[in-house]
């Protein structure tokens, strides 16, 4: 696979970043509720404080839409993200909870879609727990198992049966969600933000949170903004200011590729007749998703852990790049020859649980980490439900899931550089004798 013209971008592969950029703090501001970083979690925070008739404020270091909201694989997730046995064993009472906030996050996300009219080419597919070998398979018939105890609605079945690349064994569909372009789904929350009334301020760094005279100021370099209310919705950049709770969470960054356009009639020979996006069954998944410009996407394979904040603004490692183009031609073996186009990537926050977790500090300062890899549904759905918490003085029984009463949380295990590096050794080691290759091989179809 070629990798010789790729096009690097510290963006997003997927849309063009906005011109209408708002101007940063100038001087100091009051209001009711600021509200930290612009992305879908935040804006939704903001929009819905705003719809509530509460006083906002929105800041964003760039411009909101900026960050991993808009950089992802555009899979709305119908199901908890994560290694799914290992939650069921350290967290069984929480898994039926865990599905319905899922379930409803990508519910809600849809319902925002048709309510705003936002053109994402959203489409209603599901995903698909895609497996790559007979031991996969077993995996997602456990895992399937633990879905529907939960309540949850998958379809496990073959690779024929799913509609998904003959290549693979089989899998698991989750019935609920699809496929969507993230940053047109970014930006057009975005706009719809600033019709609002919540005052959004773009190219912001906040500098410094503190409490003072019994509200919280975030310091900017252009000014200060005065909140009776704050809420943290900066995902990995969260661990900026000595207020956030300790062990939060790990910043990680992964990134995503994007092939050429290919021949129609050699995507339709791989026999991917649902649309689904995939994601592979490795302790560290890969990702593979069609999209309406007749190109794939793929990507993640490997994680980096940032080693400190602030964290840096960078494009992906050719060496990633290069590994990545490896697998795809692995796992598609008569699509080897296409090149690969561009490639960007982003900065994620992953909780020591793996599972998305919200809190507050005091009374005046609420948190949420609702990413893990599965954050397009539940950021958004998340940050409505804080906002609505703020408002109300009662939390939604989903809110409530993920709900930690102290900001206690424990050192992430597995999660330094060694053991990213001994979880990737271990994907790779059982991908040379698992017999996927093979699998791939027999697969492929090729046209003359």
């Amino acid at each position: 696979m070629r990798t010789d013209r790729v096009v690097y971008s510290s963006f997003s592969g997927w849309v063009d970043a906005p011109t209408d950029v708002r101007p940063a703090v100038d001087g100091d501001i009051a209001c009711r509720v600021a509200v930290i970083g612009g992305g879908v979690g935040g804006m939704s925070t903001a929009l819905r404080l705003a719809q509530r008739g509460q006083d906002v404020v929105l800041v964003e270091a760039e411009f909101c839409g900026y960050g991993a909201s808009s950089r992802n694989a555009g899979q709305l997730a119908g199901a908890p993200g994560g290694d799914l046995q290992l939650l069921n064993l350290l967290s069984r009472r929480k898994m039926p909870g865990m599905m319905r906030l899922a379930e409803h996050a990508a519910a809600h996300v849809e319902d925002f879609i048709g309510t705003h009219g936002i053109d994402c080419d959203y489409e209603a597919t599901g995903n698909a727990f895609a497996a790559v070998s007979r031991g996969q398979m077993g995996r997602v018939r456990r895992v399937a198992k633990i879905v529907t105890r939960a309540g949850g609605r998958v379809e496990v079945g073959t690779a024929a049966e799913l509609g998904i690349p003959r290549g693979f064994v089989g899998g698991m569909r989750e019935v609920v969600g699809g496929r969507m372009n993230p940053g047109r789904f970014s930006l057009g929350m975005r706009q719809v933000l600033l019709e609002s009334t919540a005052r959004v301020f773009e190219k912001t760094k906040v500098t410094e949170v503190v409490r003072d005279g019994g509200q919280v100021v975030l310091t900017t370099p252009g000014g200060r903004v005065r909140a009776d209310h704050v809420v943290l919705a900066t995902n990995a950049y969260a661990g900026e200011w000595g207020i956030t709770p300790r062990h939060l969470s790990v910043p990680i960054y992964v990134i995503e590729v994007e092939t050429e356009p290919i021949d129609p009639a050699r995507i339709a020979a791989l026999g991917w007749t649902s649309g689904m996006g995939l994601v592979t069954q490795h302790a560290i998944m890969e990702n593979y998703r069609l999209t309406p410009r007749g190109t794939i996407v793929f990507g993640v394979r490997r994680l980096e852990r940032g080693t400190g904040h602030p964290l840096p603004d960078k494009v992906p490692d050719a060496a990633l790049v290069e590994e990545l183009a490896g697998a795809f031609a692995r796992r598609f073996p008569s699509l080897s020859d296409v090149a690969i186009e561009r490639a960007w990537g982003g900065w994620i926050a992953i909780t020591s649980s793996w599972l998305p977790l919200a809190g507050r500090l005091g009374d005046d300062i609420h948190y949420s980490i609702a990413c893990n890899g599965h954050g397009l549904a539940q950021a958004p759905y998340v940050g409505t439900l804080i906002a609505d918490a703020i408002v109300d003085g009662e939390r939604h029984e989903d809110l409530q899931t993920l709900w930690h009463e102290k900001p206690r949380f424990p050192r992430p295990m597995m999660m330094g550089r060694a053991g990213l590096r001994m979880i990737w050794a271990y994907d790779r080691l059982l991908d040379l004798v698992n017999g996927s290759r093979r699998n791939a091989r027999r697969g492929a179809v090729r046209l003359d």
